[in-house]
């Protein structure tokens, strides 16, 4: 009995009615080609080298101490709360905003996109000093909150909650309004046409649908408020008890006492490492 094959001499199952398909392998077989290896291991050195050598430097004997000073935990209090305070502005504004890109045809969409994503690539001193503008006692909203209601932001609590929200919002919608483009419409529009209002549509139908993006987006938006320094010093300034995180104690640590400065960076790689850990189904796994 003899077996078809086609023309290029393939055997054929008849069974199936159609030829085997071979499996096509890529990566290997050629070897990774040199001129991109190189380059490659240099970039991935250039990448890790500086964290193997914090934590080769960090002094494990006095750690203990350092993390117990007074100073360090009233630092990493100020920049949990300041952080999650930050997260939770940026999830009450940041869900309708990203809904209203996503969903809601109106003129210029495409600008406002592109506003709402600049504080990702402004130089943070930048937006800190646009903040001062702003909201400073002699800015274009910031008078007006001090004549009527008495509220000075800059240089206290809640303006480094106000500065952290500025730069880590835009995460949180970039990641909300990917999640509505990706999420099927049908189930919004069958619960309307069962008489569900778009409000109840949205909180009953979306909200359960874009769960993980919403989830994902906080979790960038609490790290990049956590890490947040420039638009903080600039805005808030760097009052110990009231307005220094965890950043900006790094940084006058590092001027006096360099071991200190090692230890709270240790805290705020760890902190980073858990957050990669976190989002790890979500952009650590292979397609």
């Amino acid at each position: 009995m003899t077996v078809p094959t086609d023309k290029s001499g393939a055997a054929t199952d008849t069974l199936r009615g159609g030829p085997r398909r071979r499996r096509v392998r890529t990566g290997g077989g050629h070897g990774v080609p040199l001129p991109l290896l190189l380059p490659a291991l240099i970039g991935l050195a250039f990448l890790v080298v500086p964290l193997i050598a914090l934590l080769v430097r960090t002094p494990w004997r006095s750690l203990p101490g350092q993390l117990t000073s007074a100073e360090v935990w009233q630092a990493l209090q100020l920049s949990l709360v300041c952080a999650t305070a930050a997260t939770a502005v940026s999830l009450v504004l940041g869900v309708p905003l990203a809904w209203l890109l996503a969903r809601v045809e109106f003129p210029g969409r495409g600008f406002v996109r592109a506003l709402v994503t600049l504080p990702l690539v402004l130089p943070p001193v930048v937006g800190g000093v646009a903040l001062l503008m702003a909201l400073g006692r002699n800015g274009v909203v910031g008078k007006w909150l001090d004549a009527w209601f008495g509220i000075t932001l800059p240089f206290t609590t809640a303006g480094v909650v106000v500065a952290e929200a500025f730069v880590a919002m835009p995460f949180l919608v970039i990641s909300v309004e990917g999640t509505l483009r990706a999420a099927d419409r049908r189930y919004e529009e069958a619960a309307t046409t069962l008489g569900a209002s778009r409000f109840t549509a949205f909180r009953r139908v979306t909200l359960p649908l874009i769960a993980p993006g919403i989830a994902a987006g906080a979790v960038l938006a609490w790290a990049r408020a956590l890490g947040e320094f420039g638009a903080t010093i600039t805005f808030a300034g760097n009052f110990p008890g009231r307005t220094q995180t965890m950043p900006l104690a790094v940084y006058l640590a590092l001027q006096s006492d360099p071991e200190a400065a090692i230890a709270l960076s240790l805290v705020l790689l760890a902190v980073s490492i858990a957050v990669l850990a976190g989002l790890r189904d979500r952009w650590m796994t292979a397609s």
